[in-house]
């Protein structure tokens, strides 16, 4: 049967979905809408829908899917913007119309002055050129953030007008609270390769640690420079050796590689690249273990049992349980190669 309207999910119009069955060419592109007397044109969400989500306001239809995929739909903590989008994309039936969507949404972005494409505001790990950076005001008694950015990849592009979209207008606090997680309950992650699906996640991540910055700058009303603390550095071999780190504006920004350490080298640049911590310090064990069952490490060096102690902005509001697997999923392929890694990961606000 013929449908003549468009297919409306949670309160979007998903145009052209239907005639797939119909037509022999491709799905029109749509943009999730919103009322004109709420939305500017940077895409930002109303600042009063921005709250983590509860039972009240959950779409009975991700909930099903979030269910059935054994992800928990209360540990996302999806603003209603993002559950909104989530809740569509899942529903769009196939990979290469979820795919021309997000290139629809890259069209729609707004531009931004070269002002913004600076290094501070560059997205390490993406396969494509990302920067990013926001903006905090005062609403009431709390400060919301608005975000703004461009990437040179269009499917990149559409992943942070994504973010942009779901995330502006919301406080720093329920912008932490935001679990990854929700791209594969979007089924965008379907879409992505693992670089592409690696630079989702580096883009929410500093995403999330502007936001932060951003509220404190606004709060104290100073430079991000002077509202900085100052960092505690020590990245440690098992030999004791300090290595000369680079800090700039209160973030551990480099290290000193050690020769014939791969492994420690390779996790302290990927952690250090993301994470952006205050305070960071590995520890290769390795030489403990040696001979016991199951230490076999990099054979080159081997390396196999680290410990870490990291502070960094991402951590907060996150659980115990998913700051390690934050580490786990930034580390990829280097996991596989040690044995074990000791992991104390906290917020600033706890240290």
């Amino acid at each position: 049967m013929r449908r003549t309207k468009p297919l409306i999910i949670a309160g979007i119009p998903i145009a052209g979905i239907v005639a797939l069955a119909h037509q022999s060419g491709t799905a029109a592109a749509w943009a999730p809408t919103a009322p004109a007397s709420t939305r500017p044109s940077a895409l930002r969400p109303p600042s009063s829908s921005c709250y983590s989500t509860n039972a009240s306001h959950r779409s009975p239809s991700l909930s099903t899917q979030l269910r059935s995929s054994s992800i928990d739909v209360e540990s996302l903590h999806l603003t209603p913007e993002l559950l909104m989008m989530t809740d569509a994309f899942s529903a769009i039936p196939d990979e290469k119309t979820r795919h021309k969507q997000l290139l629809y949404m890259a069209s729609k972005l707004p531009d931004v002055d070269d002002s913004v494409r600076i290094p501070e505001n560059k997205v390490p790990g993406c396969l494509s050129t990302v920067h990013v950076d926001c903006k905090a005001e005062k609403r009431g008694d709390e400060y919301v953030v608005q975000y703004f950015g461009d990437s040179d990849g269009l499917l990149t592009k559409g992943l942070l007008a994504l973010l942009i979209r779901g995330l502006s207008g919301c406080t720093p606090e329920e912008i932490n609270a935001v679990d990854p997680q929700f791209i594969q309950a979007a089924k965008i992650s379907q879409s992505l390769t693992p670089g592409r699906n690696n630079g989702f996640l580096n883009m929410l991540a500093v995403m999330k640690k502007k936001a932060v910055e951003a509220a404190e700058r606004e709060k104290s009303g100073v430079p991000a420079a002077s509202a900085s603390a100052d960092p505690i550095v020590g990245v440690n071999s098992n030999k004791g050796d300090i290595a000369d780190d680079t800090v700039t504006n209160g973030i551990v920004s480099s290290f000193d590689p050690i020769e014939g350490k791969p492994m420690y080298n390779a996790i302290l640049s990927k952690l250090i690249a993301v994470l952006k911590p205050t305070s960071i310090t590995l520890t290769d064990n390795s030489s403990q273990h040696a001979g016991h069952a199951g230490s076999k490490g990099w054979a080159e060096s081997g390396e196999s049992h680290f410990s870490l102690e990291v502070v960094a902005e991402a951590f907060e509001g996150l659980s115990l349980v998913k700051r390690h697997k934050l580490v786990y999923m930034l580390l990829g392929d280097v996991m596989q190669k040690i044995h074990a890694l000791e992991i104390k990961a906290k917020s600033p606000s706890e240290v």
